[in-house]
């Protein structure tokens, strides 16, 4: 499965700060550090980039100075997201269109035009479907429209939308949902690829809970079939649920999700906590702050 670093992403206030001072140092060494850990893409999300559009051209060049892995040019801005994809020396991932008509418009000519990969979100005119059919309907759709322009299959990734787990509700809904559409797309849509920006499940998390809730999402989507994961790739736990080395705690997250019986005495605290996420993110057990506690 393929890693996409999220480590330069203009919400920290480390990368803000850098790249209104055009900081090369913060960023490429941000870049390095991803791509030493494993990432097979580095995303850079810099926003709207309003008051200057070029800037994610000055960022991709920044960042491919210091490594040769490809990009994530991630921006709902058109005029910057084509400055960054045409900076680009290797395949870019164009992050990303939806189903909006202003985006089937603007970007996805843009992913014919630069010949790379796109990220499709299942974000229609309506809104965001809540069913994993329905997600899947809208993302037929868009589909269509982006084949219609020349773009195959095999370019496209679909991205489901994950929703936080602290969502009253609605985020456990939701990351069900996500299983579902994860199953269902390569029969329904075969050579597309399937990918979600990973964290959004533990924002509004505590702090010290969102890796582990983040790790238990992502084995479990794994096991759906999940293509490729937009996270922190600096987490070394992450990556070996991506790479298939973390066994154990894998077996014991799919054990629970499941419903087999666990006996919690044999396990050790770190594994006991992996139990307990599980549960939440299976839907058994409501999403409390204090689901560690129970």
């Amino acid at each position: 499965m393929l890693i996409i670093g999220e480590n330069i992403h203009v919400i920290a206030r480390v990368v803000n700060d850098a790249i209104k001072a055009q900081d090369t140092k913060i960023i490429q060494d941000l870049a390095r550090e991803q791509a030493e850990a494993g990432a097979d893409y580095i995303d850079l999300n810099l926003g709207f980039c309003r008051k200057d559009p070029t800037v994610m051209g000055w960022a991709v060049n920044v960042v491919q100075d210091v490594v040769d892995i490809p990009l994530s040019i991630d921006t709902m801005n058109p005029i910057a997201m084509e400055e960054g994809l045409k900076a680009c020396k290797k395949r870019p991932l164009l992050n990303s269109a939806s189903g909006k008509s202003d985006s089937k418009q603007e970007m996805l000519p843009l992913a014919k035009k630069y010949d790379c990969d796109v990220v499709i979100s299942v974000i229609n005119d309506r809104g965001m479907p809540a069913e994993g059919d329905s997600k899947l309907d809208s993302i037929m759709d868009t589909v269509a429209y982006a084949n219609d322009l020349g773009i195959p299959n095999e370019r496209i990734w679909a991205d489901p939308i994950v929703l936080p787990a602290s969502t009253a509700g609605e985020g456990q809904k939701n990351a069900l949902a996500t299983y579902e559409f994860v199953e269902m797309l390569p029969e329904a849509l075969p050579g597309i690829n399937s990918v979600v920006g990973l964290s959004n499940i533990s924002n509004g998390v505590p702090n010290d809970l969102r890796p582990l809730l983040n790790r238990v999402y992502l084995a479990i989507l794994v096991r759906k079939g999940l293509s490729a994961s937009i996270h922190d790739a600096l987490d070394e736990e992450m990556t070996k649920i991506c790479k298939g080395q973390a066994l154990n705690i894998v077996g014991l997250i799919y054990k629970t999700f499941d419903g087999e019986d666990i006996d919690l005495s044999s396990l050790s605290p770190e594994e006991i906590n992996y139990v307990k996420t599980a549960k939440v993110l299976s839907g058994e057990v409501l999403y409390s702050d204090a689901w560690l506690e129970s």
